[in-house]
């Protein structure tokens, strides 16, 4: 049995990815995973990748830039399981490459909208379930990037990530929730590009030492999962 066998999770933006592998690191745990995409079409891939660790497992759609669909998809997991154990949130986009002074003030509402916003309808409407059980991991996805205006929407955002996990984390103390959020690295993936340091697969095994966490463990800090690359934990 994984060390979090029959635990529900529920990964955003898991149809490809950062968000594949990291759906597939907590199947492999053990972990029933409910794999996300804009739409559930998308998303079926990833759960053919699932079946070998015979866990169960669920689809849900939405899109994460529109309020009204991540309302739609806190409903259907709550209805369905009646909330989750473990909740990732890896979504997230990037905007385009440009000057600071050249983003326009769409952009910067797209990227918080999917960044942070969503992270933070997602993390809270969880988190009360969670609260009440005694147990929960919330892990939002940061990021190391720094000293990169031409992304400053992305950039800017988050750090939002980091200062959000930081306060859900304090407010949530004691409870048995832990929230945490990880560096992957710079991952060769369809918003970084083929010129990023690290294969995708890298993220494995770091992205689920937060998720692994016991009830002592960290919360509102970091974890980076290059530094575990090759590793067992």
């Amino acid at each position: 049995m994984g060390r979090l066998s029959g635990r529900w999770s529920l990964v955003t933006g898991s149809s490809r990815g950062i968000g594949r592998q990291i759906a597939i690191g907590l199947a492999r745990e053990g972990a029933n995973v409910i794999v996300h995409g804009r739409t559930i079409g998308h998303a079926h891939g990833t759960l053919a990748m699932l079946e070998p660790f015979g866990v169960k497992t669920d689809i849900v759609g939405g899109d994460l830039s529109i309020t009204a669909d991540i309302e739609r998809l806190i409903r259907s997991v709550l209805d369905a399981h009646g909330g989750v154990d473990i909740l990732y949130n890896n979504a997230g986009i990037q905007g385009e490459r440009r000057p600071a002074w050249d983003a326009p003030l769409d952009e910067w509402k797209a990227v918080f909208q999917v960044n942070v916003f969503a992270m933070a309808l997602l993390s809270t409407a969880f988190a009360r379930g969670m609260k009440e059980r005694g147990y929960g991991r919330i892990v939002n996805l940061s990021s190391g990037i720094k000293d990169a205006p031409d992304l400053a929407p992305y950039s800017t955002s988050k750090a939002a990530v980091i200062k959000l996990t930081q306060e859900l984390a304090f407010g949530l103390r004691g409870t048995g929730v832990l929230v945490n959020h990880l560096d992957p690295g710079w991952l060769k993936t369809d918003m970084a590009g083929p010129d990023a340091e690290f294969e995708v697969e890298t993220v494995l095994p770091g992205a689920i030492v937060p998720a692994l966490l016991g009830d002592d463990g960290p919360t509102g800090t970091g974890f980076r999962a290059q530094e575990y690359r090759g590793k067992r934990v």
